[in-house]
Formats: structure tokens, C-alpha cells, sequence
């Protein structure tokens, strides 16, 4: 995909009115450190469109990126960070539960996973939940660029395993150094914007104090 356009859209936090885009929508979510705004901003081929915290669990929003004036992706706030009380945590996971019931266009939630470890008790919550709630997500193992090409083989099964995937979930071994895994992400997003795709609905409750949330 050739990438005219890309913006930061809209800012939304824990008391925001969300957005009602009618543009497609892809979420990408994960815990503090992952490398999601490394990510987006590779897919993109910008440096700093989408901004790293130096302070985990600083940032608290929902970042809606406007790309080719044709589909959004949205930055979800990060979850795990340890060093906020359970009622920060709660309002958080609130946060992202009214983006997941409330989005009539979200096509996809992306999974990014650090593929130099197993997932953790959170990885595999928000797994869970995503699922539960009737999506498919898509499993993004980032940093592979640090471990050998045998290990990206390897470390996939295992975070397959631990999550207790299905063979056909997709996994994605991603780089943002070398941009490995960047046309495949770009080849799913389009094949799910294709006329036939429709949009995920009718997802239920989260246990919002199960997951902390921030970027």
C-alpha cells in the first residue's frame, strides 16, 4: 500500500465522546513496551506520527490515525503497567471496552506480542477477552529482528501454544527495523477492506479489572 496521507485524527480519553467514523477501523493493542507506536509508525514509513512515552503508563488515550483519508488505525492504550492503583486500571479497561462495544466499523484488533517472550498473564487475558467477545485477532510478534530466524520459527509455536490459538489464527513475526512483516500486515488489512469484509459487531462485557491498560 502506498501511504499518501496519515494523520493523528482525534484524541480521545477516559471521558472523551468517541468518534462515529464510518471509515474502516483496525485496533492494535498490547502491553507497555511492545512497540506498538514503533509499529505504527513503520506501516506508515514515518518516524514520529505515532509518539513513544519515555514514562510507561503515562499516556491514557485512544489514538485515531487517519491514513489515505480511507481507514483509521487506532491506537489503543497499552495494558499490564503495574505502577497505577486497580481504580486507574479499571477506568482503562473501561476505556477500551467502550471503543470495542461502541465501534460499528472495526474491522480488526491486532495483538502485539514481544516475540522475545512467552505471553504473559496479560497477553493471555486480553487474548481471551478479544475472542470471547467474537473477534479474531491477529497476533503481531514484534521485535523479531532480535532473535535468530530458527527462534521466530520457534517462538511462534510457543506464544501459539500458550494462548492456545487455532492453526488458522495468523501470526505475524514483525520488525520495525528491517520492516519485516510490514506488506503482510498491509495485505491483511486490505483483503479485510475488500467490498466483501464486513464489519465485527455484538461484542459483550470485559472484566475491566482483570486487564491494566496503558501505552
Amino acid at each position: 500500500m502506498v501511504i499518501k496521507k496519515a494523520e493523528l485524527e482525534t484524541v480521545c480519553g477516559v471521558t472523551s465522546t468517541l468518534p462515529k467514523n464510518e471509515l474502516p477501523e483496525f485496533a492494535f493493542s498490547g502491553k507497555s513496551n511492545v512497540g506498538k507506536s514503533s509499529l505504527i509508525n513503520a506501516l506508515m514509513m514515518r518516524k514520529n506520527l505515532a509518539r513513544t512515552s519515555g514514562q510507561p503508563g503515562k499516556t491514557q488515550t485512544i489514538n485515531y490515525y487517519k491514513v489515505n483519508d480511507a481507514f483509521y488505525c487506532v491506537d489503543l492504550p497499552g495494558y499490564g503497567y503495574a505502577k497505577v492503583s486497580k481504580e486507574i486500571k479499571a477506568k482503562w479497561g473501561k476505556m477500551i471496552e467502550k471503543y470495542l462495544r461502541t465501534s460499528k466499523v472495526l474491522k480488526t484488533v491486532f495483538l502485539l506480542i514481544d516475540i522475545r517472550h512467552d505471553p504473559g498473564e496479560n497477553d493471555i487475558t486480553m487474548y481471551e477477552w478479544v475472542v470471547a467477545n467474537g473477534f479474531k485477532p491477529v497476533i503481531i510478534c514484534t521485535k523479531a529482528d532480535k532473535i535468530s530466524r530458527s527462534q521466530v520459527q520457534h517462538q511462534t509455536a510457543v506464544i501459539r501454544k500458550v494462548l492456545k490459538a487455532p492453526s488458522d489464527t495468523k501470526i505475524i513475526p514483525f520488525s520495525a527495523e528491517t520492516k519485516q512483516g510490514r506488506d503482510d500486515i498491509w495485505a491483511y488489512m486490505e483483503e479485510m477492506m475488500a467490498p466483501e469484509s464486513l464489519p465485527i459487531e455484538g461484542v459483550g462485557d470485559i472484566d475491566t479489572q482483570s486487564v491494566g491498560v496503558e501505552r
